[in-house]
């Protein structure tokens, strides 16, 4: 597996990245994956939760705004 993360942080990885890839590189069980994925789904849930408010604001939309644009032919 080394060789792997080495072959592919060579090239495309920061380094962010590849110790992310080390820190996981050993046996995890079903229940810890499943953990780690919850937590990534909530952390990114969290950041487009906030992305979207943010831009909400910034363009003033409101309730009819949405309503609009979801009933507007595509």
């Amino acid at each position: 597996m080394k060789d792997t993360i080495d072959m592919v942080t060579s090239s495309r990885l920061n380094p962010m990245q590849e110790s992310l890839l080390r820190l996981f590189d050993r046996d995890m069980s079903e229940e810890e994956i499943l953990t780690l994925k919850k937590v990534l789904v909530k952390h990114y849930s969290e950041l487009l939760r906030t992305e979207v408010e943010r831009v909400v604001e910034e363009k003033g939309y409101t309730q009819e705004d949405f309503d609009r644009m979801l009933n507007e032919d595509s």
